[in-house]
Formats: structure tokens, sequence, C-alpha cells
């Protein structure tokens, strides 16, 4: 059988977070949108049927214990795998052992899988037979999108719960216990905290509770025996422990690209605060700020474009001084930036032009070039008409050849620049409208039949 990591061994140490894990759903914390009165996964705890399912959610949140609580409450065997360590081999020993288990004690068996988004497509490919005629129920937990890192054929098979980051009334229920529990947690040293403490606890935590009692532990040790044998944390030791604290950021994972949209979404919003605040997060966290720069370019062609174009302008010098100087100095000109780019009139009317134009380019034929557009270096090319009747821009009255296409001819009436009414875009808008006027009235329209 697969190693159960739930039971104690007294004579192994086990972290606190493992020692005060929930053994049913009274000491459970969070989640009560999937585990209240009347909610999804109480109500199928209550009918003692429960079907294949993913839990997604950031680190902490307690996926590992509902998986085991569920297996108790249908009891069922609870199998476990993780998937940064298994591999096919391993599913193939549990799938015999589950079978067994059904044949010769006609009894279910529940296999949670961790970090199931690390398997490959082979891997998670193995499941599906056995998940299909109920050798095992599946249950998968992830820290990324579902969507995007299964296989779509076991994800058609599982029903998706999402687990949210512990809320602090949760947190500090947690603690309480932590603290009160003498045989599993922290009660025989009579620990006193003050509530400023625990909630600095409870916010660097970050809706972890793993992390919480990771944090509690190792306060533990600097706290302070008293002549009345309890034990005294001060505020300058724990502040010690949370300094060495790294916030939650994953740089590769779901919560990275969720900080990163955030921050395009406030730009584009204009709301300065919301950019800068996100940046700040992104940062504290560990976030290359050359990753920050290079999206705060795109964000000034794809979210202002020639509404503002000097937004591109100070998004690429931005970069430059943090390639040039580093931090903290290159991280204030992207603040910089941002705030400029929040501030700044918003049009995506190059962002959609060019997004059309590689749309029809797509799914068009090759068009060939017009002949008055292409080179002639050669006679033999002006011989063919290469570069005939081209007119000169910079010859013509305002520089402009009235009437003249740039186009194929079957494609010539497509439009894809459509100016915005903010911003410079509204002078270009004005412009654009005087030329159109011009081609209309012009003798030497390139194709008279077509409409301009």
């Amino acid at each position: 059988m697969t190693k159960d990591l739930f039971h104690s061994d007294k004579r192994v140490y086990q972290p606190l977070a493992a020692r005060l894990r929930a053994n049913n759903l009274a000491q459970y914390v969070g989640q009560e949108h999937l585990l209240g009165p009347g909610k999804p996964l109480r109500e199928i705890l209550s009918s003692g049927q429960i079907h294949s399912m993913i839990f997604w959610g950031p680190p902490g949140v307690g996926k590992t214990t509902l998986a085991k609580l569920l297996a108790d409450q249908v009891d069922a065997h609870f199998f476990t795998l993780s998937a940064v360590m298994a591999g096919v081999k391993d599913i193939r020993n549990v799938v015999e052992q589950a079978k067994q288990l059904a044949q010769v004690q006609n009894k279910k068996s529940l296999l949670f899988v961790d970090e199931v988004h690390r398997f490959n497509k082979s891997q998670q490919d193995a499941f599906l037979p056995y998940v299909e005629d109920g050798t095992f129920i599946f249950v998968g937990a992830t820290t990324e999108n579902p969507s995007f890192e299964l296989n779509s054929a076991l994800l058609s098979r599982c029903r998706v719960y999402l687990l949210k980051p512990l809320e602090k009334p949760a947190l500090l229920a947690l603690l309480e216990r932590a603290l009160s529990d003498k045989e599993l947690g922290l009660g025989k040293l009579n620990l006193s905290l003050d509530d400023a403490l625990k909630d600095s606890l409870c916010e660097v935590a970050d809706g972890d509770a793993r992390r919480l009692l990771n944090l509690i532990e190792i306060s533990a040790d600097l706290a302070e025996e008293q002549a009345d044998g309890q034990h005294t944390l001060s505020a300058s030791a724990l502040a010690d422990v949370l300094r060495s604290d790294v916030r939650r950021f994953d740089k590769g994972g779901e919560q990275f690209y969720d900080q990163i949209s955030a921050m395009h979404k406030s730009v584009r919003g204009s709301s300065a605060d919301g950019a800068l605040y996100w940046f700040a997060r992104m940062i504290d966290g560990g976030c290359d700020p050359l990753y920050v720069a290079r999206r705060v370019v795109r964000m000034a062609s794809e979210d202002i474009g020639n509404a503002d174009p000097r937004g591109l302008d100070l998004a690429l010098a931005a970069w430059d001084v943090q390639t040039r100087l580093g931090s903290p100095e290159g991280e204030l000109a992207i603040a910089q930036a941002l705030v400029y780019l929040a501030c700044a009139p918003k049009s995506n009317a190059v962002y959609k032009a060019f997004n059309k134009a590689m749309a029809d380019v797509k799914a068009d034929p090759s068009f060939e070039v017009p002949l008055h557009l292409r080179n002639a270096p050669t006679k033999l090319m002006a011989d063919n008409g290469f570069g005939a009747e081209y007119r000169y821009a910079h010859d013509e009255p305002d520089a402009y050849a009235a009437g003249e296409n740039y186009l194929p001819q079957a494609i010539a009436a497509r439009r894809y620049y459509t100016p915005s009414n903010r911003g410079l875009e509204i002078k270009i808008a004005e412009k654009l409208q005087r030329l159109k006027e011009l081609d209309q009235a012009s003798k030497h329209k390139r194709w008279p039949e077509l409409k301009l």
C-alpha cells in the first residue's frame, strides 16, 4: 500500500501543520462556499456518493486534507501520489491494489494525486480507463488553471472545485487551535500572543494555513519562558521570523499571471492606484522588473497607441533605466511609466487594426503586389510594367497623391485603422477624413469602379 501520511507515527517528528491536519469536517476550516449547508461538497458528502474531481487553489488551503476527509466519509481506502515523484508504474501499482481491495474486501478506493498538472499527457491518460470503470475515485489537486494544464479527456471526467485562500477568521481559528491543543499543538508551552501579533501572523500567512502554522512553530522556539511557566513571544522576535518569510508568489504559475493581468487591466481602466498596487505586489514577491517593463511596453501600444504616442517613449525609457541602473531606480521609472499610461487617453485602434489585418492575411489568397507599387531596378522589370504610373507623393499637392490606392485591387476598399475620439487620435481622425474627401474628389482614382 502507498504510505499514509495522515496517521502519525509518534516516533517520527512531524511539523505542526501535519500534526494539526483536520481529522473530521468539524476541524476543517475555510471553504464555506463548498462545505457550508446546502453547498456542493456538503451535499455530496451527505449522500455518500462522491465523483471524481479536481481541487484547484493556491498552496495551503486544505486540498489534501479535504481529499482525505472525502475518503473517510465514504469509507474508501486513501491512496496518494505526488506527480512530482510518481510515474506510470506507480499508477499501475495503485490500480492493482485498488482492484484487490474491491475484489477481496469489497472496499472502494480514492486516489489523490497532488500537483496533478505536473503529469504529462501520457501520464494523465493513464488514469482514464480506471476513472471510467470505477476502479478508484480520482481526486487531483493543482495550483494551476486546469483548463490549461489538464488534458480535456481527464478534465471532462472530473468536476472542478475552486478552493479559495483562507480568510482571517479561519486563520485565527486555526491559530487558536494550535496554541491551545496540548497533545498535537503548542498548548504545553502556554504560549501567550497578544491580538496584534496574531493579526500580524495571519496577515503574513496570506491565506495559507500551512504557512501560518509553520510561522508560529518557528516563532515558538524564540518565545521566552516566564516564572509562571508561560511562554511569551515578543514583537521583535516575531518580526525576525516574519522578515525572513517570502510572500506567496509563483513566478511561473497562475498567481503570477493573475497579478500581471490585474496590473494590465488597471492601466487599461485608467487606475493609477491599481497599477501601482499590483506592480508593488509583484516586486514584493520577487518578480523580475524587466519582465514587467516589457509588459508595460506592450500596454503602451495595445491600450494607449496613437491616442498618446509619448506613452511608448516613456515605457521604452523605463525599460532602459531598469536595464542600465537596476533596482530600485529602475523600478521607480517603471512605476512612473505605469502611472503615465494609466492616466493617458486610451485607444486600441492600432491593436484592433493590426489583428484584423493579420486575420485577413491568413484567410485570403496571397494577392500579388499591384504593378504600380513594385520596384523596377532593371529595364526588364520596367518593360513589364513594374512601377508604371506610380505617383510620387512628394510631387503632389500637400504631398498627397489623392485617389491613389496601396492595397491589392481585390481588397482595395478594405479599411483597418479607425482612430478613436480620444487624445491625439482626434487630430489623426480629422486628417484621415480630409484625405478621404480628397480621394473622393480626385480625377485620378487608381480604380474608379471602387467606392473609396
